[in-house]
């Protein structure tokens, strides 16, 4: 399959984006290559191949769920640079 440059204008226009005529090429060009890469991929048969989460084959380690003391208030509101009661004062980011 082959990108034409009347469907990267089309997809231009759509996205709102211009585009001159030499980026129109390239972009062409590029994503005909991106296309008929992804066909040989799809023609690989990979039936016998397991999905991986992770290249390495190791398993998540558990750990005990434990509850700790957690009273740290004071520590951490020693790192802001401003704070009111026991709150982090932030500047207003909303209108």
């Amino acid at each position: 399959m082959s990108i034409d440059k009347e469907t990267i204008k089309h997809i231009s226009k759509l996205a709102r984006i211009s585009l001159d005529d030499k980026k129109i090429d390239n972009l062409s060009k590029d994503l005909s290559s991106i296309i008929k890469f992804i066909e040989k991929l799809n023609k690989l048969n990979t039936d016998d191949i397991k999905p991986l989460t992770s290249i390495i084959d190791a398993s998540l380690k558990y750990r005990k769920d434990e509850i700790l003391e957690g009273k740290i208030r004071e520590q951490i509101l020693k790192n802001s640079p401003e704070k009111t009661d026991e709150f982090f004062v932030v500047p207003k980011v909303v209108e």
